[in-house]
């Protein structure tokens, strides 16, 4: 069963979704409003605020600046590949970006894997705490966000990858 909860972030209203396993919650899914692909809410899904307590918690020491690197249980999905790029994705440190070529070249790939490591990218369903926001283009320019080009440079800016603006 799909258990949600929603967070009132400076982003706007955060989904978060997550299943129940034997040592308790498990994040599925963290979304934006008007993301692309984002779940949709069903009447099957059940509402849990409580079991979200810990990454309501988090969410809210990052935003207020004071988290830096999420600590939380995530439910597994996507394919061997998706996770082997989401899990750089984690380990990129608060604060720090790199390119999708960057990435790329970590993991060992081709220039032509590039692409793929940009639809693996896409396809990440916990945005802000597995930070895909942290991957930009090579010119440095804020490219391909889910949640939105402004999400993406205000959790850069917070993050202090960018300036704020004036």
């Amino acid at each position: 069963m799909t258990l949600y909860t929603t967070f009132d972030s400076p982003l706007g209203t955060l989904l978060l979704t997550g299943v129940r396993t034997g040592t308790g919650l498990a994040l599925a899914s963290l979304s934006l409003p008007g993301q692309r692909n984002a779940p949709v809410r069903d009447d099957t899904w059940r509402h849990a605020p409580a079991d979200f307590t810990e990454a309501v918690s988090q969410l809210d020491a990052y935003f207020s600046g004071g988290l830096k690197e999420f600590d939380l249980p995530f439910a597994t999905t996507g394919t061997p590949f998706q996770r082997q790029v989401w899990a750089a994705l984690e380990a990129l440190p608060y604060g720090a970006t790199t390119t999708y070529g960057e990435l790329n070249a970590a993991l060992g790939g081709t220039p032509a894997r590039v692409r793929a490591i940009g639809g693996a990218i896409g396809a990440n369903p916990l945005l802000i705490v597995r930070p895909c926001h942290r991957v930009i283009g090579s010119t440095g320019s804020l490219t391909g966000y889910a949640g939105g080009l402004p999400a993406k440079q205000a959790l850069l800016t917070l993050e202090g990858a960018l300036l704020a603006a004036p």
